[in-house]
C-alpha cells in the first residue's frame, strides 16, 4: 500500500513537473489572441471612425477661388472662419427662417497661424463693414461683376444659395487683406450647437440679465429671463443664443455682439485644450463639427482636418488674441479705418505679431560662417546700439516698413519710418552724418548695392529704392508695419487665458 502510495506519487510529481509549462504557455496564448483581437477591433474601430468622419465632411467647390489670388505666404498660414445662418438641414428649429432662405454669415474672422507654430490672432470682420467684393462665381457658372462699398456679410449670399458662397466670402477677404486664405471653414448653427454640447459646455459670463425679447426683438415684449447676470457654462442652443444675442447689453450693436463671440471663442479654446488635444478628446468633437462643416477642399478629409487641429496643440493660451479690424460707424453701417487696416494687414502678412516681433523661422544662410570668402551675409549683420531713420523713396506702398521691418530683425533701433522728399530714387542711399560712418556701413550690410552718402545732419538715415521694392524678400505688399495701428489694435484685443467676464461690452 505504502509502494502503491509512493508509486502513485511519484508518478504525480514527475507528471506536474511535465506539464508545469503547460498552464503557462496556455495564458501566454489567451493573452495574445486577446492582444491581437484587441488590436484588430481597435483597428477596425479607427477605420470605422475614419471614414465616419469622412462621410461627414462636405467640401466647397474650388472654382469658385478667384483665379488672381496673393501669393502664399513662407510663414505662417491663414484661416478663415465664417459663422453661417443657414437654415437647411437642421437648423431651422435652432435658429428660425424659412429652409428656403438665401445663407448668410452671421459672424465671419481671419485666424493667422504664426510661423513659429506658437502665437495666432484672430482677426474679426463686421458683418456691416463697407467693403469691396470682387467678381464672384454663381450657380450657373457666370461670374459676377464687381461690387463696391457693400456690406461684407453679402458677399456670403452671392448667387442666393441656402448654403452660401463661402468662395466668395474668400475672395473678398484676399481682396480686402492681401493675404492668401489657405483654408476655409463654414460652422452653420447646427454644428457650432454640436460642437459646444461635445465637449460639454463652455463657460461664458453675461454682464446683466437677458430676456427673450434681447434675443427676438420682434417679440415686443420682455419675455422670460433666457441668462442671468454673471457667469455660466451654456452649451447646443443655449451656447447658440448666447454668440447671436446683441440687444439688451451695450450698445446692441454688432460690434458688442462680436466682444462676446470673441470671449466664448476663447473660453472654448481653453476648454479644449485643458482636456489634452489628443484623439479621445478631438474625436467626439470632430464627429460633432464635421456633421455640419463645409470646408475648403484642402482640408476635405478626416486626417487633414485632425492633422489641422494638432497642428494647433503647441499654441500657448496667452498667445492666442483675438481683435476686431480698425472700424467707425458711417451711419448705420461700419466703416473700416484706413490706413489702420492696412497696417494691421501688412503686420500680418509679415507674420509680425501685433507688437512688431517676428515670429517666423529664418532659413539659415549657408554663407553666413563667411567661409567662403565672400562679404558677411545679412544674418551676420548686428545693429545693436545703432540708430537709423528710414524713409520711403518709391511710391511703392509700405516699403519704408519693410526696409524698418528687416532692420528690427537685425536688432538696429528705427527712431522714422517716413515718406522721403523724392519719391523717384532707383538704389537705395545710406546716408550719414559727422562721425557715424561705421554705423552707415553697418546699416549697408542689410542693403545689397546701397551707396553711402556723407551730409551734414546728425545721425544715420536709409532711403530705400526701387531695387529694394524689387527684392523678392520686400515685395510682400504694402502697409506700415511700423505704425502704431496694429499697437492700438493690440490694446483691445483679447487673449484665450483671459477673465471670461472681461470686456464683453461696447457702448
Amino acid at each position: 500500500m505504502t509502494g502503491n502510495r509512493g508509486t502513485r506519487g511519484a508518478r504525480g510529481a514527475r507528471g506536474n513537473k511535465g506539464n508545469r509549462g503547460k498552464p503557462k504557455k496556455r495564458r501566454l496564448r489567451l493573452f495574445l489572441v486577446i492582444g491581437v483581437s484587441l488590436v484588430v477591433l481597435a483597428t477596425a474601430g479607427a477605420g470605422w471612425v475614419y471614414f465616419r468622419l469622412n462621410g461627414n465632411i462636405n467640401t466647397f467647390a474650388a472654382d469658385g477661388i478667384a483665379r488672381e489670388r496673393p501669393k502664399s505666404s513662407a510663414a505662417g498660414q491663414n484661416v478663415l472662419i465664417i459663422g453661417s445662418d443657414a437654415r437647411t438641414g437642421g437648423n431651422a428649429k435652432l435658429g428660425g427662417g424659412d429652409k428656403d432662405d438665401v445663407g448668410r454669415s452671421d459672424t465671419a474672422f481671419l485666424l493667422h497661424i504664426y510661423g513659429d507654430g506658437k502665437h495666432a490672432v484672430g482677426v474679426s470682420i463686421p458683418r456691416d463693414s463697407l467693403v469691396d467684393i470682387p467678381a464672384c462665381k454663381l450657380p450657373d457658372g457666370s461670374w459676377t461683376h464687381e461690387q463696391t462699398n457693400t456690406m461684407f456679410n453679402a458677399a456670403f449670399s452671392v448667387g442666393q444659395s441656402p448654403k452660401g458662397n463661402p468662395a466668395c466670402t474668400q475672395n473678398t477677404i484676399e481682396k480686402m487683406t492681401g493675404m492668401r486664405v489657405d483654408h476655409t471653414v463654414v460652422v452653420d448653427f447646427e454644428g457650432f450647437s454640436a460642437m459646444t454640447s461635445a465637449v460639454g459646455g463652455v463657460k461664458v459670463c453675461v454682464p446683466k440679465d437677458v430676456y427673450e425679447g434681447d434675443l427676438n426683438p420682434n417679440r415686443h415684449s420682455r419675455g422670460e429671463q433666457i441668462f442671468p447676470k454673471g457667469e455660466q457654462t451654456v452649451s447646443g442652443q443655449k451656447a447658440l443664443d448666447y454668440v447671436r444675442i446683441r440687444h439688451g447689453i451695450g450698445d446692441g450693436s454688432d460690434i458688442g455682439r462680436i466682444k462676446r463671440q470673441q470671449a466664448f471663442v476663447s473660453s472654448l479654446i481653453k476648454k479644449i485644450k485643458g482636456e489634452g488635444l489628443n484623439p479621445t478628446t478631438l474625436l467626439p468633437l470632430a464627429d460633432a463639427a464635421t456633421k455640419s462643416l463645409i470646408v475648403d477642399p484642402g482640408l476635405g478629409s478626416a486626417d487633414k482636418l485632425l492633422s489641422f487641429a494638432m497642428s494647433l496643440k503647441d499654441i500657448d493660451l496667452h498667445n492666442i488674441n483675438f481683435v476686431t479690424v480698425p472700424w467707425r460707424y458711417q451711419g448705420a453701417r461700419v466703416a473700416i479705418v484706413q490706413p489702420d487696416a492696412d497696417n494691421l494687414w501688412a503686420t500680418l502678412r509679415a507674420d509680425r505679431t501685433l507688437d512688431g516681433k517676428y515670429a517666423g523661422g529664418k532659413q539659415e544662410d549657408p554663407k553666413k560662417d563667411g567661409k567662403d570668402g565672400g562679404s558677411p551675409s545679412k544674418e551676420q549683420v548686428s545693429g545693436s546700439g545703432v540708430a537709423v531713420a528710414v524713409y520711403n523713396g518709391t511710391t511703392v506702398p509700405g516699403l519704408g516698413a519693410r526696409a524698418a521691418g528687416e532692420l528690427k530683425d537685425h536688432d538696429f533701433t528705427v527712431t522714422l519710418t517716413d515718406t522721403a522728399k523724392s519719391q523717384a530714387h532707383t538704389g537705395t542711399v545710406v546716408q550719414y552724418g559727422p562721425g557715424a560712418e561705421a554705423h552707415a556701413k553697418t546699416v549697408a550690410g542689410l542693403f545689397p548695392g546701397a551707396q553711402l552718402q556723407q551730409v551734414t545732419a546728425q545721425g544715420v538715415a536709409v532711403v530705400v529704392g526701387k531695387t529694394y521694392a524689387a527684392s523678392p524678400e520686400t515685395s510682400k505688399g504694402g502697409g506700415d508695419t511700423t505704425s502704431d495701428a496694429p499697437a492700438k489694435v493690440k490694446e483691445k484685443s483679447r487673449s484665450a487665458d483671459q477673465d471670461p467676464c472681461a470686456d464683453l461690452s461696447y457702448g
